[in-house]
């Protein structure tokens, strides 16, 4: 990967006609912040509010009539979060990583390298970040194999770990041309930026690297404690969504499931609580939790996302639902394989944008839950891909319709097969004792009379 990258700084050093536009940062509040202003947005926040409290009735209510008491047992949320010392200890090891180790390297390569020993620098340098590289891939995947980390633990190390590979990457690579082009008057602290802006960056929303970004004068504390309350309303309500719609029917998975009637129902009975779980992750993360972090920071471009409820081609969905990770793939991906492979061949560099995308989040999706099921990869580079052609030139609002028709589908196929796999793997015995059980998947084998099934713990 870093054997490309002086020739893309090459690339990169002058401006041409026609080159893909850089990433601009500018001070602008996210889109349900404003949309939140308008009464009628606000009262359908206040719908979400009141189904989480009818939520929290209904538990009360069954506990009460039931068990004559209330008991408000969060078993499942203790269990997904288990062994959470663990989890910190492991992101204090990947943090100090990268705080302690990509920002000296690359500060003594900065300072060391000048034109008659570039050569062997630059190799040591590549070197040097591709095995760090390696090891910060494979070590924390290992750790949370050995620990047997249950689902949301792993989650943060997956995604933290991602989250820090791209950061390091992006301050590598921007910063890369500003020493290969110092000269031999430039001042060399000038080649490496200061701690303190490699500090900031790695807390900051955003994984594109800048020297500096727009910023506010004032911190609200008020908006930040409404934001993490919002995140921590959210983990409630994608509780009950789970408890409610998802462990009943299968947490005692057997062969019925694997029929055409019981996946057909199954799929269709997902549908709902899947779209429902997806509308909820992304209000808590990519609004709340990166509104108050944006917010402590004084971050002043809180554009995380736009309106991406309103798209009629898939092409503009992708490229307004998560703009911070679509900004990464846009500025590191996608501009330097088009200055590789050229301007003209952009379907080619679109594809690559979509491979490294669907790879990463069928990783976390793998490390998550132990076992490999490629169902995300295969619906976002397969058919996800192919969206984006058949609805390139839709412009009437019933291409809209056909977009939300197929996100259900998609949510709904997404949470029915993998939570088939991962109740199969509960319930049916391993069908070897090998590396390869993880990626043999048990749902398709389970040949588990319905009489004779364990009681699912979870």
């Amino acid at each position: 990967m870093y054997s490309v990258v002086f020739q893309l700084v090459i690339l990169s050093r002058k401006k041409k006609k026609g080159e893909l536009p850089d990433k601009v940062f500018v001070t602008r509040r996210s889109v349900l912040t404003e949309l939140f202003e308008i009464s009628h947005i606000r009262t359908i926040y206040h719908i979400f509010v009141a189904i989480l409290i009818v939520f929290s009735l209904n538990t009360i209510l069954y506990d009460v009539l039931e068990k004559g008491t209330i008991s408000m047992n969060f078993e499942m949320i203790q269990w997904a979060f288990g062994k959470f010392p663990k989890v910190m200890a492991m992101w204090v090891v990947m943090q100090g990583s990268t705080l302690l180790v990509v920002y000296p390297a690359f500060y003594y390569w900065s300072l060391y390298r000048n034109p008659t020993n570039a050569g062997v620098l630059d190799i040591l340098w590549i070197c040097g970040v591709v095995i760090y590289q390696l090891c910060f891939l494979t070590i924390p995947v290992m750790y949370l194999v050995e620990n047997n980390l249950p689902p949301a633990s792993s989650i943060i190390i997956a995604t933290e770990q991602t989250r820090l590979l791209m950061k390091s990457h992006a301050f590598i690579r921007e910063n890369t041309a500003k020493v290969m082009y110092r000269k031999k008057d430039d001042d060399e602290s000038d080649a490496c930026p200061d701690f303190s802006k490699y500090l900031y960056f790695l807390f900051s929303p955003t994984l594109v690297y800048r020297d500096t970004y727009p910023r506010t004068l004032t911190i609200s504390w008020r908006y930040v404690v409404t934001n993490f309350l919002q995140v921590l309303a959210c983990l409630f309500y994608i509780y009950y969504i789970f408890e409610r719609f998802c462990v009943p029917v299968f947490q005692n998975f057997n062969r019925e499931h694997i029929t055409p009637r019981g996946f057909i129902l199954s799929v269709f009975g997902c549908m709902m609580p899947g779209t429902l779980v997806l509308f909820i992750g992304f209000f808590a993360i990519l609004h709340s939790w990166l509104n108050a972090f944006a917010e402590m920071l004084r971050f002043g471009d809180r554009l995380f996302y736009k309106d991406w409820w309103n798209s009629t081609t898939f092409s503009n969905y992708y490229r307004t639902w998560n703009v911070v990770v679509h900004d990464w793939l846009y500025t590191y991906i996608y501009k330097d394989v088009c200055k590789l492979i050229g301007r003209n061949n952009r379907p080619g560099a679109m594809a690559c944008v979509f491979i490294i995308s669907a790879v990463f989040h069928e990783y976390i999706i793998t490390c998550t839950f132990k076992f490999f099921y490629p169902v995300l990869f295969v619906m976002f580079a397969g058919g996800g891909f192919g969206f984006i052609f058949l609805t390139d030139k839709g412009s009437n609002r019933s291409w809209n319709v056909f977009m939300w028709v197929a996100l259900f589908i998609g949510n709904g196929m997404l949470m029915c097969l993998y939570s088939m796999e991962f109740y199969a793997r509960q319930n049916c015995p391993a069908n070897t004792d090998n590396f390869l059980d993880y990626f043999i998947p048990r749902s398709w084998f389970c040949d588990l009379p319905s009489s004779s099934l364990p009681s699912a713990s979870i």
